[in-house]
């Protein structure tokens, strides 16, 4: 049984950058905040690398048998789903959240997405009654990475405690390296074909017999075409009613881009952040993000142009 505590109704979230240069340090500052949160009657969850995850078992006695955990290797191997994850946990009123991505071997890409992620979360979650610590091993994390902390959390935690960072800016407002940059030109062996809304059962049809002659797995043709689909769909209900698809494979990753003439971006963050139960749409592009590696805009040429990316085998 969870004791009572008190809940202000304007209780939100509070996402702090926990960074740290010793194994005690993490402890001193983690494991007392954990046992406060439980006192609280707060569910908490932990996220962490094996190795960090027994540091605080053991400092945390009894205690840990309360607690949460969940391997980072798996929680954060796709940013999005990840979103959603926290998302889903957080619906429980004062939960306290200590997550650590591992940083280490990631492609800038993947840096780069995570990066929004943690930005993100500031949107996704602002009116959770959810306290989101994100530790960074200062001896580990790369100096870019832990230079984009400031800029992605409100909050820092430093050696008076908690307080407001003057370099966070707004997930609307973040731009990354490469966001504002023009999507290469498709390969010269590409396929394209045009659609409207007479044609949607074409298209998953040629989006999935193109992904099975490249070689791709079937689950994973299974949710390209479903992207597609949402997306094209997306472009005919809310755009001009018809675009093109142009396919191809490249490092890997076989590559689909919807091409609707006109669009426009409107929404800052489009796609990012979870649709609100019963809502009648938002689901596309959020969607095409759970089930896909890398999803790109661009309004550009008179065109609005998603790139959906998505690896060709497990």
């Amino acid at each position: 049984m969870r004791p009572d505590r008190a809940r202000s109704g304007d209780e939100s979230l509070r996402h702090v950058a926990v960074p740290y240069a010793t194994d005690e340090a993490l402890l001193s500052v983690t494991v007392p905040r954990v046992r406060a949160a439980l006192g609280e009657g707060r569910r908490v969850l932990v996220i962490t690398g094996p190795a960090n995850s027994g540091l605080l078992a053991d400092a945390l006695g009894r205690d840990a048998g309360r607690v949460d955990h969940r391997d980072a290797s798996s929680w954060y191997a796709h940013p999005y789903r990840t979103l959603a994850a926290l998302h889903d946990y957080t619906r429980d009123h004062g939960t306290f959240v200590i997550g650590e991505p591992g940083w280490e071997g990631r492609s800038a890409r993947e840096v780069r997405e995570l990066i929004r992620y943690e930005s993100v979360v500031n949107a996704a979650l602002r009116a959770r009654p959810a306290i989101l610590w994100c530790l960074y091993d200062v001896r580990k994390v790369p100096a870019d990475v832990l230079d984009h902390t400031q800029v992605t959390h409100p909050l820092l935690l430093g050696p008076e405690g908690e307080a407001a960072g003057a370099r966070f800016v707004n997930p609307h407002d973040l731009v990354l390296d490469t966001d504002r940059a023009p999507l290469p030109e498709p390969r010269g062996d590409a396929k394209t074909f045009g659609f409207t809304a007479r044609e949607l059962k074409r298209l998953r049809r040629t989006v999935g017999d193109y992904a099975r002659a490249a070689g791709m797995d079937g689950d994973l043709t299974t949710s390209l075409v479903l992207s597609a689909s949402e997306i094209a769909a997306n472009s005919i209900e809310h755009g001009a009613g018809h675009g093109t698809v142009t396919m191809w494979v490249e490092d890997g990753e076989l590559v689909c881009e919807i091409a609707e003439p006109g669009g426009a971006l409107h929404d800052p963050l489009p796609g990012y952040i979870p649709p609100e139960p019963g809502s009648p749409r938002g689901y596309g592009l959020w969607i095409s993000r759970q089930l896909c590696d890398l999803v790109e805009l661009r309004a550009e040429g008179g065109l609005l142009r998603v790139r959906l990316h998505l690896a060709m085998g497990s």
